[in-house]
């Protein structure tokens, strides 16, 4: 029998770069129902899909796209759903690269099946006749339980995915979120022309449509604590609060002005609108010249940001090269299409001032790449050479800490020795009984997706102790 041609992948359409630019509106555009149909027919599947193991939430990727290849977006759909609570948003902003299409059979060609942008198509375009349908898959949902509340502290990926699994299951879920909007990362980390507000208001619609509560500008640690969670009958709590507490560089010069976290500069031009300004009050800090350090994709957001802010200059300084970038390869590319400048193997030593204490330049040592690290990258190792990039403002996108409004409120938690929280890695569970946590108060800034993974983790083990788990 003759072997199977395979397809070339089918391209994702993108606004052009010269226009993108000056907008904020999403990048890529999605799949027509054709290219859709047409990536679908390029899955092989397989008898012992190895994708379905590259997938922190476990999606039984074969069973969704196998029914698009004949245009079936409603089974898709019901395949997909089993589990994962928000497909519109991995579909966008997972690294499938090293995920399931890392792990992918036709990977080895250097071409896997496009699966984020089938299960993106999947979400956008299926139409649900109820909440129910829309969050399971089916058209009937258990009816919530008085008997069974479970808490959530935070809204971000990894509670959204546990109030979606324990919900669809029968318990009463009520999240509590500090912010004003709901979402976490999805909504003040992430661009708007990444990952549209209105595509994560439709995940968070669908959940409070089936009885998911939500409580805003409610602090952990401050407005509740955990201890009275329990004392209002919630037999158990979820903690994730994300680490949104900023690092900076620590050389001379970090408190010129001009000198911002990432998570400050991207939480105003996303939940403040800054970009909309001054139709939203909040405004941003204008600078012609801008230098963003790091080399994940929270650097690429906030390089491209400021792009569409107005800056004539966005240049990347990170230490080590291209090749080592944490970065998804496909914002790095949509960076290098926009005109961000890149300064590999450079080391940012001094934020140079002005004589009004305002931000000139930044000062950077050339760096070459040594041994290995811990983390497998190659180190990178100082030179003698030293040059200035010329900026106004600077944004420090090298990482997050644990924010300790909640555990310093909650003694009893064990913490490791960087401050996040110590769990059972099969469970999610803390060193407090029926307290789980996960995303990136465990781990540390990590991915959307393995926050979805610690979420859905942790609530398996909460619906089987309450009793209304079901394995999946």
């Amino acid at each position: 029998m003759a072997k199977k041609k395979i397809a070339p992948r089918t391209p994702m359409p993108v606004q052009d770069a010269a226009e993108r630019v000056k907008n904020f509106r999403e990048v890529a555009l999605g799949y027509s129902l054709d290219q859709a149909k047409a990536e679908a027919a390029r899955c092989l599947q397989c008898k012992k899909p190895t994708c379905r193991a590259g997938c922190p939430v476990e999606i039984d990727i074969k069973a969704f796209i196998a029914p698009l290849v004949k245009g079936d977006v409603t089974t898709a759909y019901k395949a997909l759903r089993e589990y994962n609570s928000l497909p519109a948003v991995c579909g966008r902003v997972c690294p499938q690269e090293n995920q399931c299409e890392g792990v992918c059979v036709l990977a080895k060609t250097g071409e896997p099946v496009a699966i984020g942008r089938l299960e993106r198509f999947v979400a956008d375009n299926f139409h649900a006749l109820s909440a129910c349908e829309e969050l399971t898959g089916g058209n009937a949902c258990v009816m919530p339980r008085e008997d069974i509340k479970v808490a959530c502290i935070g809204a971000g990926p990894s509670s959204l995915t546990v109030a979606g699994y324990l919900a669809s299951r029968g318990a009463r879920v009520t999240v509590f979120e500090a912010l004003h909007e709901l979402g976490g990362v999805l909504i003040y980390g992430i661009p708007e022309f990444r990952l549209p507000k209105s595509v994560v208001k439709r995940e968070v619609d669908a959940l409070r449509t089936l009885g998911v509560e939500f409580y805003t500008n409610w602090v952990g640690g401050k407005t509740i604590s955990i201890r009275e969670l329990f004392l209002k009958g919630y037999k158990a709590v979820f903690v994730g609060v994300g680490a949104g507490l900023p690092r900076f560089l620590g050389v001379p010069g970090d408190s010129l002005v001009g000198v911002f976290s990432a998570n400050e500069y991207l939480t105003r031009a996303n939940l403040g609108r800054a970009y909309a300004f001054p139709k939203y009050g909040t405004p941003i800090f204008p600078a012609d010249d801008v230098v963003v350090v790091g080399g994940g994709n929270v650097a690429m957001d906030a390089a491209r940001t400021a792009l569409r802010l107005g800056a004539k200059r966005v240049s990347v300084a990170y230490r080590r090269t291209h090749d080592e970038m944490p970065a998804r390869r496909e914002e790095v590319e949509h960076a290098e299409e926009e005109g961000v400048h890149f300064e590999f193997l450079a080391n940012p030593v001094e934020l140079q001032g002005d004589k009004a204490g305002k931000l000139a330049n930044v000062r950077v040592q050339r760096q070459v790449l040594g041994e290995p690290d811990a983390s497998g990258r190659r180190k990178p190792v100082p030179t003698d050479e030293y040059f200035d990039i010329p900026a106004q403002l600077a944004i420090i996108a090298v990482g997050t800490r644990a924010n300790k409004v909640l555990l310093d409120a909650t003694p009893d938690m064990e913490l490791n020795k960087w401050g996040y929280i110590v769990v059972n890695e099969e469970t999610g569970e803390t060193s407090m009984p029926n307290v789980f946590a996960g995303g990136d108060i465990v781990t540390g800034a990590a991915t959307v997706i393995s926050a979805m993974g610690a979420g859905r983790r942790a609530a398996k083990e909460i619906a089987n102790r309450l009793g209304i788990g079901d394995g999946k």
